[in-house]
């Protein structure tokens, strides 16, 4: 059990790491289309994990309350949305082409906050693992091995462009490619560590694992629509985002179904 959940909480990680060495790979910065294509791809991937992997099953495992089991879900999806707000106004980050950074007033250099903003996004996600696991690990009928390792290898392929969008920008703003490397697998690490957190936290408190589930997902939501689907519309031909954000949307669904 402990090295299937090891394995599980790395994954993403290891989706990141791939996706940054592309700065090695690739020698031109990926075009704003491309760019749109890939952020729609991610956010039709955690949209779908926050439904299949996350509310349903928080739902489900409210079964004993009758009419109420949506209670739950409600007050943690609630509780994660207001979580990441206050995080997106405190933690000084900048998203991908903007001008003007988020959050409390600071001096950090501008590729800085571009590693915040990526790692500020990535701490739903490692939640969101780390809560899953913690389920499977607690002998909960609603969680199976198959679908907790969907959720992660839904997380970790669209953690691989993801690592490749925060890498290639770092580099053309004038970092070594070593450099916009390493800040791109840095960014990802505390997915890893999120979710390890949160499996310790879930431990102590399995009662309260419908509220973690959906708490996990609200925090994944408020980064889609703040985030996400802002970047992915943005320009001319931003139609590409709403197919890849169906794509990942219909990948992440197959792979809870088919693996759960």
């Amino acid at each position: 059990m402990l090295n299937t959940i090891a394995a599980g909480l790395l994954l993403p990680f290891l989706g990141t790491a791939a996706g940054s060495a592309c700065v090695f790979f690739m020698k031109r910065s990926l075009s704003k289309q491309v760019q749109r294509a890939l952020t729609g791809f991610a956010a039709g991937v955690m949209t779908a994990a926050s439904i299949w992997s996350l509310l349903i099953p928080a739902m489900e495992m409210a079964e004993d309350k009758g009419k109420l089991a949506f209670l739950p879900a409600v007050i943690g999806f609630w509780c994660g949305i207001l979580f990441l707000l206050l995080l997106d106004s405190v933690i000084p980050h900048l998203h991908m082409n903007a001008e003007k950074a988020e959050g409390l007033p600071s001096r950090l250099a501008r590729t800085t906050m571009m590693v915040l903003a990526v790692t500020l996004h990535n701490i739903p996600e490692g939640m969101a693992v780390g809560v899953v696991y913690a389920g499977l690990r607690s002998g909960s009928e609603t969680m199976s091995t198959g679908g907790a390792f969907a959720l992660a290898l839904g997380i970790a392929i669209q953690n691989f462009p993801e690592g490749a969008i925060i890498s290639m920008p770092l580099h053309a703003e004038g970092k070594s490619k070593g450099k916009a490397f390493f800040d791109g697998v840095l960014s990802g690490a505390v997915e890893p560590v999120g979710a390890a957190l949160t499996i310790l936290f879930a431990g102590l408190f399995l009662p309260a694992m419908p509220y973690l589930l959906s708490f996990a997902a609200g925090a994944m939501i408020y980064v889609v629509v703040e985030e996400l689907i802002p970047e992915m519309s943005e320009g001319e031909h931003s139609n590409i985002g709403v197919m890849m954000f169906s794509v990942g949307f219909t990948l992440m669904m197959i792979l809870d179904v088919a693996l759960g």
